[in-house]
């Protein structure tokens, strides 16, 4: 008796969550469903290119970062040798 009971129950959330599928799959082929299909991924791509144009700003703005920090390091280092390459000059009197 307890197992036609579960039998029974087991049967009907099947046809529930058939009946729940197939009319999902019915509405996403209606005109209304598609334009919503559509809106969405028209809606995605326009997030994936928001979010690369952030990463695109976010990289350009680490590199400037990163060039000018290479910059100045590169003009204390340039200018120590420079000017004693000039004194030197200064002191050899060929």
């Amino acid at each position: 008796m307890i197992r036609t009971g579960v039998v029974f129950a087991a049967g009907a959330a099947a046809g529930v969550y058939g009946l729940v599928k197939v009319r999902r799959l019915a509405e996403a082929f209606t005109p209304d469903g598609m334009r919503d299909r559509a809106n969405a991924v028209f809606l995605g791509v326009r997030m994936f290119a928001d979010e690369v144009a952030q990463g695109q700003a976010d990289a350009e703005t680490h590199l400037r970062e990163r060039y000018r920090a290479l910059e100045a390091g590169s003009r204390s280092t340039m200018t120590a040798p420079l000017a004693a390459l000039t004194n030197r000059e200064e002191e050899d009197p060929r």
